[in-house]
């Protein structure tokens, strides 16, 4: 089947949950028809099924009231139960936050004045099954075991509730909101109601947790006026229009029996009256007009790279992948474009579109290359929306959340996307001013910074996880080094660049792996290179061990490989890297190492770019035997079709990518490594009426290997592409075969381009 020929599929739709079909609705489901967003949603992927648009400000989505480690999205595909439906989620990410808003239909007498110890035990609280479930891009849909059926979608900035009841006698029907429900870390300082007017209800939820200050308000309106509300605070009765407390719920009782019940609810960051103003965003309750436009949003997004298999399973493993890579950051400003800021202030985005939630420690290696391709005008808004934080807090973001600074993970990454951005020519923001940024991360003393100038690394007693940090700040240091060169500031140039070689004072010639040493410069000992511990304060390496960690070095591959002895001796080490037992040491290991292959993880971001790093010692078909692994034996489109945690796109970037049959290893150099192809064809919208096709000639399960290429027509004597070869549109033809071709990009000419390189 050449799938991306079939641009329009055409649907009777009914619904998942009922044979109570009122009328025929006709949907065009396009490319989303591949997506699933239950993929993901068991063991680590740390996923939520629920209904948003591409960065949608809204994630509405159902949540199970379950604590723990496996819930940071409130949702997990072992879970039988559901408390409700809450407006806020992250998208895989290894800390809990958001799901905030927490709304749930229910029927007959609900007494919200008792006393339960967990969600769960909630009166509202029901059961559901699998079987009555259903998800898709922008819609999501469950009957519970109470017998309501809920379809959930959303705009940009509103959820869109549609409440089924079923047909009993003496039916009563209610709505319930819980301001109180959190998770993990997030707890409730104060939350307030009031009503409006007779269908209008707005207040505000201000929490702690991961998100220090996190300040949300909200507005509720109904599509049939509710006959009573009455309101609580923790079991007490507080009022029937207005209240205020740290556990807030409302229940709305509506008369009439026979009918659905819609809700719309809007949120901003800004304001009460923001809110109240966004409720507009869908101007009518018609439930199948905004999922239809959900459907078109999403296919914008997919269509922005058209692959052909017959292989269904995989076309539903990449788009969602590709689905996913849109899910983070969100737009965070409201409708009039105001937000809390960073620093605690509310102000307004002019003239760009203020974004959040940037994992920066994952999303820096492949999600944000990939939305270079895929979302280029939004790059820019990213980049400006970073400066906005330097603005209100006065450093570039490291791990920014709703307006707040985590400080979570190590690095500073936002440096090499503005590199990357550049680079690529998306340079309508304050250059200038973005490199002041650079550089004013690069001389801060918190996170180690200071001790790592000092030292030329960060002594283990000094810092922890210190070997991670110091390997991270080289590459950023490489990253600023390039962005003084192309500004013509020669000698912070040079004083960057010399600070890009850090990684060199932590490599142990004796074990050849990357070490933590201590203040007199000598090695940290005793040394167990499978070692993990998750405790940051005392751990050597950040949610990993040696064999993970001691591979970062993107800016300079050809250093390490000097370090190692040679090719060989590192395409050896490579080799062990796969092969080697897989047991992980340590009475406190990091839950993120996963997706193991020997010590290789590929469920943790800092192994992704490994397999690529054959490449650049002459052996490219070790590499594609490794990837081909990776690709079939880590993914699958099934609820654990994630081997670890998303992180807000990085685990679906590096998967897209790699069926491609290309990454960035250096995500800030604008190249892209080959590795091995999983689609005969691929066109990648490029924009401008331009497209670049990778083609693959005697693609099968056999054939992972590539025989030769051709770039234009032209023989590819190196393993890897520019972007600007994208970017001007072309056809990459690889030709495969069952068996490696040793002496293809072999030769020092075919390797991607290093730091260490005479040319460089």
């Amino acid at each position: 089947m050449i799938f991306w020929t079939r641009i329009w599929l055409i649907l009777v739709f009914c619904s998942v949950l009922s044979c109570r079909q009122t009328q025929e609705e006709v949907l065009v489901l396009g490319l989303t028809e591949y997506v699933d967003p239950m993929i993901g949603t068991a063991k680590h992927g740390h996923v939520y099924p629920g209904a948003t648009i591409p960065f949608g400000s809204v994630q509405l989505s159902p949540d199970n009231g379950t604590e723990g480690w496996d819930w940071c999205a409130g949702y997990n595909y072992i879970d039988s139960m559901i408390v409700g439906f809450s407006h806020t989620h992250l998208s895989g990410t290894g800390i809990g936050d958001l799901c905030d808003v927490l709304v749930m239909p229910t029927k007959n007498s609900i007494d919200l004045s008792q006393h339960y110890d967990s969600p769960k035990e909630a009166p509202f609280a029901s059961t559901f099954s699998h079987s009555n479930e259903h998800a898709s891009a922008g819609y999501y849909a469950v009957k519970l075991d109470n017998g309501i059926e809920v379809e959930l979608t959303t705009s940009q900035r509103v959820g869109l509730h549609k409440y089924t009841f079923p047909e009993e006698s003496g039916l009563k029907r209610n709505v319930i909101m819980d301001l109180g429900h959190h998770i993990n870390w997030d707890s409730v300082l104060v939350s307030s109601i009031e009503r409006k007017d007779n269908n209008i209800f707005a207040g505000s939820r201000h929490s702690t947790g991961w998100a220090k200050q996190q300040q949300l308000f909200y507005a509720i309106t109904f599509s049939e006026i509710p006959s009573q509300l009455q309101v609580y605070n923790g079991g007490d009765q507080i009022g029937v229009d207005a209240a205020k407390g740290n556990n807030v719920k409302a229940i709305w009782e509506f008369d009439k029996s026979s009918e659905d019940i819609m809700v719309k609810v809007a949120l901003s960051s800004a304001s009460m009256a923001n809110a109240i103003a966004t409720l507009d965003e869908i101007p009518d309750w018609d439930f199948t007009r905004v999922r239809k436009d959900a459907i078109r949003a999403w296919n914008d997004h997919l269509g922005k790279i058209r692959v052909a298999s017959s292989n269904e399973a995989l076309l539903r493993t990449f788009y969602t992948a590709l689905y996913r890579t849109a899910l983070a950051p969100i737009i965070y400003e409201d409708i009039s474009g105001q937000y809390k800021a960073a620093s605690g202030q509310v102000v307004e985005a002019s003239e760009y579109v203020r974004y959040d939630i940037f994992s920066l420690w994952d999303t820096f290696r492949a999600a944000h290359p990939l939305l270079s391709i895929t979302q280029p005008d939004r790059t820019t808004d990213f980049i400006k929306s970073f400066l906005a934080h330097f603005d209100e807090c006065g450093l570039l973001p490291v791990w920014s959340l709703l307006g707040n600074e985590t400080n979570t993970m190590t690095g500073y990454h936002a440096i090499p996307i503005i590199l990357d951005a550049y680079l690529k020519g998306h340079r309508q923001f304050d250059v200038e001013k973005a490199y002041e940024a650079m550089k004013k991360s690069g001389e801060q003393d918190i996170r180690d910074t200071d001790d790592y100038r000092k030292y030329g690394y960060i002594p283990y007693e000094l810092g922890g996880q210190s070997v991670t940090k110091t390997l991270e700040y080289a590459f950023d240091d490489w990253c600023i080094a390039q962005m003084a060169l192309l500004l013509g500031k020669q000698e912070e140039h040079k004083y960057f660049l010399e600070r890009a070689r850090n990684y060199q004072n932590l490599f142990d010639a004796s074990t050849r792996f990357m070490r933590a040493r201590m203040v007199d410069g000598n090695w940290k000992t005793p040394f167990n290179p499978t070692e993990s511990d998750h405790n940051f304060a005392v751990a050597e390496y950040t949610e990993g061990n040696a064999w993970q960690h001691s591979w970062f070095v993107p800016h300079d591959v050809r250093g390490l490989i000097s370090l190692h002895g040679g090719n060989d001796r590192f395409v050896n080490r490579l080799d062990s890297l796969f092969s080697v037992d897989s047991d992980i040491a340590g009475d406190n290991r990091s839950m993120d190492i996963s997706g193991l292959i020997g010590q290789y993880a590929h469920g943790n971001e800092p192994s992704h770019h490994i397999p690529y790093l054959y490449n650049y010692a002459g052996a490219p078909w070790k590499g594609q035997e490794k990837i081909r692994e990776i690709l079939e034996s880590q993914y699958s489109d099934a609820p654990d079709g994630l081997c670890g945690n998303e992180d807000c796109g990085q685990m679906s970037a590096w998967y897209v990518f790699s069926t491609l049959g290309f990454y960035p290893v250096n995500p800030a150099e604008g190249v892209y490594v080959i590795g091995t192809p999983m689609f005969k064809k691929a066109t990648l919208d490029m924009g401008n009426g331009r497209d670049f096709i990778v083609r693959v000639v005697h693609l099968n399960e056999e054939n992972k290997y590539i025989q030769s290429a051709t770039l234009n027509e032209l023989p590819l004597t190196r393993s890897y592409l520019y972007h600007y070869e994208l970017e001007e549109g072309g056809e990459l033809i690889l030709e495969m075969g069952p068996k490696p071709n040793y002496l293809h990009w072999s030769d020092p000419e075919a390797y991607p381009p290093s730091m260490s390189d005479p040319d460089q």
